[in-house]
């Protein structure tokens, strides 16, 4: 079981976020909304630069059967292709939930320049929770990381989420 905190004390707002990074996490969790109508883990994230929107996604993976259809890959793939370069050095992520591994180093990896994220993760979060790959120095780019925008409005989405999951499950046993 997958247990949510925020990465900030209550849903104060983060020092280093400014009001089109809260906006942008309001968009974040409307899209997560949307994933979890598709029975998909409520994450979704939007790439932007300034005030403009240049892609967003939300979790596929069960959809898709595709392990890498994070919400995360899924958003910076289509702003690379949008913009037509996969260095997205000017842009910010905002996303639901800290980022895995994977998509962690995807954001390196797209020369990303600002990552904005709700929920912490205790068991997979790798920019601050678990591991820091977006600052670390061994690394050929460092993101700027905002942590906990959001923070209790995401994680409650994943904790009820995953709260009608195992009733779900419990019910069916049941049958």
């Amino acid at each position: 079981m997958r247990v949510l905190t925020p990465a900030t004390s209550s849903d104060a707002r983060s020092p280093r976020a400014g009001d089109i990074d809260h906006q942008m996490m309001q968009h974040a969790i409307m899209l997560a909304h949307q994933a979890a109508e598709r029975d998909e883990v409520p994450v979704g994230a939007v790439v932007y630069r300034g005030d403009q929107i240049i892609s967003e996604g939300f979790n596929l993976r069960e959809c898709d059967s595709d392990p890498t259809a994070h919400a995360e890959v899924i958003a910076v793939r289509a702003a690379a292709k949008r913009l037509g370069e996969w260095r997205l050095t000017d842009c910010t992520l905002a996303v639901t939930l800290e980022p895995c591994p994977m998509c962690a180093g995807a954001l390196v990896n797209a020369r990303l320049g600002r990552l904005v994220y709700g929920a912490s993760d205790p068991k997979a979060g790798a920019v601050r929770t678990l591991y820091t790959l977006c600052n670390d120095s061994r690394l050929n780019h460092s993101v700027e990381v905002v942590g906990g925008v959001c923070a209790y409005e995401c994680g409650r989405l994943l904790k009820d989420f995953f709260k009608q999951k195992r009733a779900q499950r419990q019910a069916a046993r049941r049958k």
